[in-house]
């Protein structure tokens, strides 16, 4: 028999947050971002679900490359751009648009021998400050790529870090956004500038392509919750109780005695831990469903499992099913509850858990 621990994907709920992704941006062309495999989702299942996008984001090269072997014949971005010389001729073999976010990969592409045609993403630094030029520079690096004559058509790029908290106070998004508009002022190009966090929260920036990670796969980028946003989530990670332990008062239970009875209570084991990808820092009192019933985690996670308490579950047993994350329980609410976001969770799937299409 298999480890009853599963990770189900729902095709239709990828379709549906694409649809979502476009409908606040009804005027623009869609970038799905799938990199990190699609997020913990599979290459190919996401290829499938956003087959209704204009084109594939992300930063692998290699899996660009298995995104034309499995069949993708829409554009395909490499967010990160080109990491070496080699880079060049596999984008311009396999038709892959690039980011150019530095002076060095311009000067490959000036010392390059190809005939192109090459599409690129010129990316400003509008403040983030880890990949692009500065507004004041934007110019200048446009008109060295302009001059190139391999290089057909050039998208002007840029990246928000606070989309979902506009008026913070270390890099509000208007100063972006004017950063962006200054360094490209003048300049009739398409612009690309939109994250999940702007695609859903400022339909007032206008924007020729967005780019929509996180919220395709029924996660919140921030702001508000994703069942607010209408998101639905695409993957639900379930398992099995596969041991009941009965306590009592001031026993202790896990590595490291963190968590001590205050009363007699009914325990279970949970067949999952950090090894599956499950967050090993989740403190006590992380949400879980046990056949449907609310209840919390209790001691440290361990590699392959953990414990939830099972006191209020009326019929728990061995063999009850539970919900780790997905329908049912956001995981955003997991990653709040772990210190951490749901996009670590997605992407720290391991490969030893079973994948399946629900």
């Amino acid at each position: 028999m298999p480890r009853p621990l599963l990770a189900s994907i729902d095709i239709s709920a990828l379709h549906h947050n694409l649809r979502i992704a476009k409908s606040h941006a009804p005027l623009a062309k869609i970038w799905a971002v799938v990199k990190a495999n699609a997020y913990g989702h599979g290459l190919e299942r996401a290829m499938r679900g956003f087959a209704e996008a204009d084109g594939l984001a992300l930063i692998e090269p290699e899996n660009a490359l298995c995104l034309r072997q499995l069949g993708w014949q829409k554009p395909i971005l490499l967010l990160e751009g080109i990491f070496d010389a080699a880079d060049l001729d596999t984008a311009a073999q396999a038709g892959l648009n690039f980011a150019v976010h530095s002076p060095d990969q311009i000067l490959l592409l000036e010392r390059a021998a190809l005939k192109g045609p090459l599409d690129v993403h010129l990316k400003m630094n509008s403040g983030m400050n880890r990949l692009g030029f500065k507004s004041e520079a934007y110019r200048a690096a446009y008109q060295r790529l302009r001059a190139i004559p391999a290089v057909r058509k050039i998208t002007l790029m840029t990246h928000f870090a606070n989309a979902d908290d506009p008026l913070n106070p270390g890099l509000p998004l208007l100063q972006q956004v004017q950063l962006f508009e200054q360094g490209t002022a003048g300049i009739e190009e398409e612009r690309s500038i939109a994250n999940s966090a702007a695609d859903l929260m400022h339909p007032e920036l206008k924007s020729d392509w967005v780019r929509p990670g996180i919220m395709l796969y029924g996660a919140s980028p921030g702001g508000a919750s994703a069942e607010q946003f209408g998101l639905k989530p695409a993957m639900t990670l379930t398992s099995k109780i596969i041991g009941i332990q009965r306590i009592g008062t001031g026993e202790a239970i896990g590595y490291g005695s963190r968590f001590v009875a205050a009363a007699p209570m009914i325990v279970g084991a949970v067949a999952c831990g950090y090894a599956d990808g499950y967050p090993r820092h989740a403190p006590n009192g992380t949400p879980v469903l046990v056949d449907g019933v609310r209840t919390a985690t209790v001691g440290r996670v361990s590699m392959d499992m953990f414990s939830v308490d099972l006191t209020n579950v009326p019929g728990a047993a061995v063999g009850s099913n539970v919900t780790l994350w997905g329908a049912g329980l956001p995981i955003d609410e997991v990653a709040h509850a772990a210190g951490t976001i749901g996009y670590e969770l997605m992407c720290a799937l391991a490969a030893r858990v079973k994948v399946v299409e629900s």
